[in-house]
């Protein structure tokens, strides 16, 4: 999934590897800054510092603040799908499914968790600017798209319902997961991730059909 094309820096990238290596450090910074300071309170010469890169190779590769925005978008993205592989690309089943949200339950288990979305935390900033939603949008679409094409493949299998839109279905799985992310943060307790996680995937469910009757529960490892 990491080889996906970017959301929003239309710039190609380096030809060379040094050169990738030097646009990735500035982007790997920006997107630890604007993680935890904020994208509005994240200025360049603070990513420059972080970066240990000069003004010259920042401009190189991007053509100001708002290209660099749109490349830490793609980065926090490729950052969420690879973090929940490899059992994202296997949600083709409701094994596939469960699997999936156990996966995501664990990462964001205590010690360490809950965490906040790096996706979430910069849409919760950026909604209402109209130069970065398109990006963002395009890259929670991508979140979706694995969980959609599963659940097309189950429907083609009869495993839901000639009704089912897996499209549909699928954003309204990311979207109780987001909510529950936030809430799971705010508190500091996993548990309202858990229990958000837990009623989509039973309303995903009611699209079963009903010669097919399932009935499991998402649940930490």
């Amino acid at each position: 999934m990491s080889g996906s094309p970017p959301v929003g820096n239309a710039r190609p990238l380096p030809a060379t590897e040094r050169g990738r290596r030097a646009r990735a450090a500035i982007v790997d910074a920006a997107a630890t800054l604007m993680y935890q300071r904020g994208v509005r309170a994240t200025s360049l010469d603070d990513v420059l510092a972080a970066a240990g890169s000069g003004k010259s190779q920042l401009y190189h590769y991007f053509d100001g603040k708002s290209d660099l925005v749109h490349a830490v978008i793609d980065r926090q993205l490729q950052l969420v799908l690879e973090e929940q592989e490899p059992t994202l690309s296997h949600t083709d089943s409701w094994a596939g499914i469960d699997a999936w949200a156990a996966q995501y339950l664990e990462l964001h288990a205590p010690p360490e968790g809950p965490f906040a979305c790096p996706l979430g935390t910069m849409a919760a900033e950026l909604k209402n600017d109209e130069a970065y939603r398109p990006s963002l949008d395009a890259a929670f679409r991508r979140w979706e798209a694995p969980l959609a094409r599963g659940l097309a493949t189950m429907k083609r299998r009869g495993e839901l319902s000639r009704t089912a839109d897996p499209q549909r279905l699928a954003a309204m799985v990311i979207a109780a997961l987001q909510g529950g992310m936030l809430m799971a943060r705010v508190r500091d307790d996993v548990t309202p991730l858990h229990d958000s996680l837990t009623a989509a995937l039973t309303e995903l469910r009611r699209w079963t059909p009903r010669s097919r009757p399932v009935s499991t529960r998402a649940k930490a490892r």
